[in-house]
């Protein structure tokens, strides 16, 4: 029997925010050692992973990529971290797809990488893998994700799912704290973030582009309720489905804060808080994973490339290092009610599918 389950129970129940896995690099390092892979941890003196299975024959070199971080969430007024997003799941499937192909001798030319990457979420992950070196020898990278019901169900498998960009932008507005009883000798700092706010949401991009941008967080407290607040927080979140545009897409909104603000007398500083690169996925990549699917599920079981507006810092791999070719591909796991939602869930038996594909798609490049 296989240990996909085993594992994912185990780490289902440690979540752990990005660049803090460390019960959860240590448990998958552990396993990973026990069964016999040669692992190298604390890649770019982070929780990063890198394990290896040589088989001592010329050969292509492929990676396998999994995250590990869980989300913060707030519930009942309480911050914690919760695996809302299936990383348990992407971890426990490459770990057992890790030990099952050691076990069975799969890689019989070349060289298979183990990546278990910190850090996801914060669009941090992937850099420090890369700057770690994790890349170097690599030249095709393949990741995955669990996929929401609406998208896949369980018995079938999506070839190549297109995220799409995203940026986080973060206004920091400052205005002249006053009396509220003599509100002309101040500037008002949430007036000014209001003006922002509507002042983005005039923006436009040429109609054939799919993109968005919406505020999605607004901080502003004088501390007391008869006070002119001189200072305002507000978060955006911007998507475009390619690159290029969301160059445009920034630059934007930034003239649009500051011209807001200054329109009022306020000033803003506006910092983005975390990226992530669109999807380039290469054709080699996605035909081996479109191969493997077909083995694992039959031709039932295989769904159309699907486009998202979701983001994945996977992406930086290819985008980074150009050399490598990137297939990312998506698992159905009836997974409701959605990826983020503090309550999501979905068949753990589905993990299993998981390792069979990531297996046949190794056997296909190794084998």
């Amino acid at each position: 029997m296989s240990n996909v389950l085993e594992h994912y129970h185990f780490l289902h129940e440690i979540p752990e925010l990005g660049f803090e896995e460390f019960k959860t690099s240590a448990y998958i390092a552990e396993q990973l050692e026990r069964a016999g892979l040669k692992v190298t941890r604390g890649i770019n003196k982070t929780t990063g992973i890198v394990a290896e299975i040589d088989s001592g024959v010329p050969g292509p070199v492929l990676a396998l990529r999994a995250d590990m971080d869980a989300l913060g969430h707030i519930i009942d007024g309480q911050p914690c971290a919760r695996h809302t997003c299936g990383h348990d799941g992407h971890s426990s499937v490459v770990l057992t797809a890790a030990q099952e192909m050691l076990k069975e001798g799969t890689v019989k030319k070349g060289r298979l990488k183990l990546l278990f990457q910190p850090a996801e979420e914060l669009g941090a992950g992937a850099l420090s893998m890369i700057e770690g070196g994790a890349l170097d020898d690599v030249e095709m990278i393949l990741g995955f994700h669990l996929r929401p019901l609406e998208e896949c169900q369980v018995g079938q498998a999506v070839p190549a799912v297109i995220y799409s960009a995203c940026s986080t932008l973060e206004a920091t507005i400052k205005g002249v704290p006053a009396h509220a009883a003599r509100p002309h000798l101040g500037v008002n700092a949430l007036d000014a973030a209001v003006q922002a706010v509507q002042a983005v949401n005039t923006i436009h991009l040429a109609p054939g582009l799919t993109w968005s941008v919406k505020a999605t967080r607004f901080l502003c407290d004088a501390g007391v309720t008869n006070s002119v607040p001189d200072e305002a927080r507000v978060v955006w979140d911007l998507r475009s489905q390619e690159n290029a545009p969301m160059e445009v897409l920034k630059a934007k909104v930034t003239q649009a804060i500051l011209n807001s603000v200054a329109a009022v007398g306020a000033t803003a500083d506006v910092v983005v808080l975390k990226e992530m690169p669109a999807a380039e996925i290469h054709d080699e990549a996605t035909d081996i994973i479109r191969a493997a699917i077909s083995e694992v599920l039959g031709e039932s079981g295989l769904t159309q490339a699907k486009t998202t507006p979701g983001s994945e810092d996977f992406f930086y791999y290819p985008v980074k290092c150009p050399q490598v070719k990137a297939g990312f591909w998506g698992l159905g796991t009836n997974l409701v009610p959605g990826l983020h939602h503090p309550d999501m869930h979905f068949d753990i038996n589905s993990l299993e599918i998981g390792v069979n594909i990531f297996k046949a798609c190794v056997r296909r490049v190794l084998g």
